[in-house]
């Protein structure tokens, strides 16, 4: 059986793609499709997703103009699956900035890297816990790998990059290519995706900011954050569907996540300033 099922042939050669590996993701990605249908894109709308998600979540992201493709994990070893599980990761290297939600599965993480198998020319990949706010078709004509620094806490954050928005040109010889440095012998990679994508494409393009404007900015930079620039907006760490600590500090855009989610149209022209 191949490692991708598709629903149907690709309409186009550009697809915007997310991963989804449970139902609170699913949640997640229903408002992310929303988002980029306002914007009156007409790429393709893919949802990578595993079998774990509930068939009534995949109805939903299917109404909302997904093209499903489910995917199987990677075969990775066992090895790296037990270096790479929940109690590994988080324990060798604790967050200590947020909060993971308990549904985060870092191991799954690693599956966004099938969106190299797919059938199109070009990709944009977006976590299923961002929210398009403005067309952002011109990111098709960047090179892979484009990607945003991971800065949500201060300017020395701006060598590392965040792997929740990136530009890619599916190809399996890239994705072999991969999977076999992925799986090297004694391979940790500290923060699963983010840290090997990073390795991986070590002359990365960096985005703007606002093409991938984590939430934490709103708190810890508000100088940083224009309404009216911010094209991406990325709820990193704790999520806008979960209760938490920190909601009430980013109340604002929780509530612009809501309005997403509930298949509305917000007024971004009335968004408040942090």
């Amino acid at each position: 059986m191949s490692a991708l099922r598709p629903e149907g042939p690709a309409r186009t050669d550009r697809a915007f793609v997310t991963l989804v590996t449970n139902a609170d993701f699913a949640e997640g990605a229903a408002a992310l499709l929303h988002s980029l249908a306002l914007t009156g894109s007409d790429a393709d709308r893919v949802v990578l997703h595993t079998e774990a998600v509930p068939a009534d979540a995949l109805a939903v992201l299917r109404d909302r103009g997904a093209r499903l493709v489910e995917t199987d994990l990677l075969p990775t070893s066992p090895a790296f699956n037990a270096a790479h599980a929940k109690d590994q990761v988080h324990g060798r290297n604790p967050f200590t900035k947020g909060e993971k939600p308990p549904f985060h599965t870092p191991l799954d993480n690693f599956a966004k890297l099938r969106l190299w198998q797919l059938d199109y020319a070009r990709v944009v990949f977006l976590d299923a816990d961002t929210l398009v706010l403005r067309n952002i078709d011109r990111l098709f004509d960047y090179p892979e790998f484009c990607a945003a620094p991971n800065v949500y806490e201060g300017l020395g954050d701006f060598h590392r990059m965040n792997s929740g928005v990136f530009t890619a040109r599916p190809s399996e010889e890239t994705f072999r290519a991969m999977l076999e440095r992925l799986d090297a012998p004694g391979a940790f990679w500290r923060r699963t995706d983010q840290t090997f994508l990073q390795d991986h494409f070590p002359a990365w393009h960096g985005l703007p900011v606002f093409d991938n404007m984590l939430q934490y900015v709103w708190f810890n930079m508000p100088e940083l954050w224009a309404w009216d620039e911010i094209n991406v907006l990325h709820f990193q760490y704790e999520k806008p569907w979960q209760d938490h600590a920190k909601a009430d500090r980013l109340r604002p855009l929780i509530e612009l996540w809501q309005t997403y989610a509930r298949g509305e149209t917000p007024d971004l022209a009335a968004l408040p300033a942090p």
